[in-house]
């Protein structure tokens, strides 16, 4: 399972790599002077990045029909599209629902990148899953969500294509495309980059509105 999701994780979320320059905060590592004898360096000095992109999206549906044996919720989303969901065991009280209630669905998903300081430990694959329940006699809420961090290596960087592949701890390589050249220029092949994802989801259940 650690596997698969480290495979997912790679291919679907370094797309840090191509965030925009807004949410890019760059710090650049303090390097000693080059001897006034010798010509300066001709990359530029390496720099400690830090990239985060995150986003919130909220829906709200009304609650069309429910079969409380099977767990089974009919919405109908604010186009007036209906769909069938399954409710999971985190979502507690369910027996509460009825037709008509608002049921807000808020998914949160982040994705942070850094490179390693020189000599620092490589950081361990790792996985923390979050469940939170509502208690009993509280309308029915849930959240499930976690939080991945693993370190994959810069194994190549294609300036002309304006791409890097990275090779995860698992072996597998992906290349990804950078949207802004500039952070391929602050990185080197060996470079070794923490990646952190973070996913949740929340459903909160509420009263019907009044008419």
């Amino acid at each position: 399972m650690m596997k698969k999701r480290i495979v997912t994780l790679l291919a679907g979320s370094l797309l840090a790599l191509s965030i925009g320059g807004t949410a890019i905060a760059d710090e650049t590592a303090s390097a000693p002077a080059a001897p006034q004898d010798k010509a300066p360096a001709a990359k530029p000095p390496h720099k400690r990045i830090a990239v985060k992109k995150e986003r919130t999206i909220t829906v709200t549906a009304i609650v069309r029909a429910l079969n409380l044996e099977k767990r089974m919720v009919t919405l109908v989303g604010p186009k007036g599209n209906a769909f069938d969901i399954k409710v999971g065991p985190e979502v507690k009280n369910l027996s509460q629902v009825k037709v008509g209630d608002e049921v807000v669905t808020t998914y949160y998903e982040s994705v942070a990148y850094r490179l390693l300081k020189p000599g620092e430990a490589v950081v361990p694959t790792s996985q923390t899953d979050l469940v939170e329940t509502a208690k009993p006699g509280d309308r029915p809420a849930g959240l499930v969500g976690s939080q991945t961090t693993l370190t994959a290596t810069i194994e190549s960087l294609d300036m002309k294509a304006q791409s890097a592949t990275l090779k995860g701890p698992d072996g597998k390589s992906f290349t990804v495309k950078a949207k802004d050249p500039k952070n391929l220029q602050s990185v080197k092949v060996g470079d070794e980059v923490v990646i952190t994802y973070t996913e949740a989801l929340a459903i909160a259940v509420e009263k019907a509105p009044k008419k």
